[in-house]
Order: C-alpha cells, then sequence, then structure tokens
C-alpha cells in the first residue's frame, strides 16, 4: 500500500477522533486525503508527534487520539515508545508509516530498510499489540483491534498538497475541535490560515 492509501484507511477508522501529524510527509498526506479540524499539523518538531499524541490522550482520556508517524521521525525519538509502554494510555494509538526512508530530506535510507524493527521495540518496551501490516485490510483489521502502536509497511507516495503554515490557526482550529476552546485563543473562524 501507498503511504497516501494507509492515510485514507487511518482517517476511516478515526472518524471524528484528532489525528496528530508528523511534519513532513505524513502531514501532507493527511491534509490532502482529508482537511478536518481534528487534523493537528506538526511543523518543525522531528520525532514529536508521538509525544504530543500521547500528552493529548493523557490530558483528554475520553477521547481516542490517533498520530500518524514516519519511520525516520519515530526513530529520531524511540524513547517516546518507552514512555508510551510506560503509561499505558488505552486511548492512544500510534500510526508509523514506515517507507524505510528519510523521504521528506531526499529519500535517504532509514535504519528500518536494514532491518530495524519498529514494532519488535514497542512490544520491548510495553505494547505487546504492536504489530506490522502490509495491505490496507491488514491496517483497517489492526486499527479496529487498537493495539498502541502499528507499523504500516508502505511505498513511497509524492505529495499533493501541504497544510497551512500557520501554527496558531492550526492549534486554534484544532483546541476548538476536540472541545477545548478555553485553550485556543481567539476565534479560529476569523483567524487567517497564513500560507497554503
Amino acid at each position: 500500500m501507498t503511504r497516501i492509501e494507509a492515510t485514507r484507511t487511518v482517517i476511516e477508522a478515526a472518524g471524528a477522533a484528532p489525528i496528530v501529524a508528523s511534519l513532513g510527509h505524513p502531514a501532507y498526506d493527511l491534509f490532502a486525503a482529508g482537511d478536518r479540524p481534528q487534523n493537528f499539523y506538526t511543523w518543525g518538531s522531528m520525532g514529536l508527534a508521538s509525544s504530543i499524541g500521547l500528552g493529548l490522550a493523557m490530558a483528554r482520556p475520553d477521547v481516542h487520539v490517533f498520530v500518524l508517524d514516519g519511520d525516520g521521525s519515530l526513530l529520531m525519538n524511540l524513547g517516546s515508545l518507552a514512555t508510551i509502554g510506560l503509561v499505558g494510555a488505552s486511548n492512544l494509538t500510534v500510526v508509523v508509516m514506515d517507507n524505510e526512508e528519510y523521504a521528506t530530506t531526499g529519500g535517504q535510507a532509514t535504519p528500518t530498510a536494514k532491518g530495524a524493527d519498529l514494532a519488535a521495540a514497542a512490544r520491548a518496551m510495553g505494547m505487546a499489540k504492536a504489530v506490522a501490516v502490509r495491505t490496507r485490510d491488514e491496517l483497517a483489521q489492526a486499527l479496529a483491534r487498537s493495539p498502541m502502536v502499528v507499523v504500516a509497511k508502505v511505498s513511497e507516495s509524492a505529495p499533493t498538497a501541504k497544510p497551512p503554515l500557520d501554527c496558531v490557526f492550526i492549534k486554534q482550529r484544532f483546541m476548538v475541535a476536540i472541545g477545548s476552546p478555553e485553550s485556543a485563543i481567539g476565534d479560529p473562524q476569523s483567524a487567517t490560515p497564513g500560507v497554503w
């Protein structure tokens, strides 16, 4: 499956739930596959999507949180898996788009291209149900079982669009969408969406 196909599958599984996307291609694909206020696009924060998602899941145990991460980004902050395993937030699902390369920076191979196993790493850090999948059907089935970590082995698909660069707008819109308008400053509906 391509990364955009996997992203569409995650969106279908998430429904109205929030999705935190890592910078670069995961965010571009999420935006192209279906921009919505419940999408939180990160910029300039390589390796932090899983940590942001965990923080949100801990702050809002009433909400199921999905994270779209990349293999290179997760490898940048592999310690987040240890924290996720320790906390055991049952309302968090991290989907790692593993294309075995740093696609956003030019396609350099990541350690997963040489056998590094992110699902095995997640299991070793306390997430017994962590799985790797290769097809859309396998991904949909895994998401229905809600393991904390799903490693989706994907092929590259060129991004077709990018989300806005206005981080304040993204944050305000997202906070209102997840029911925390007191955390948003001003009215996100009137905010200028910035550079598209």
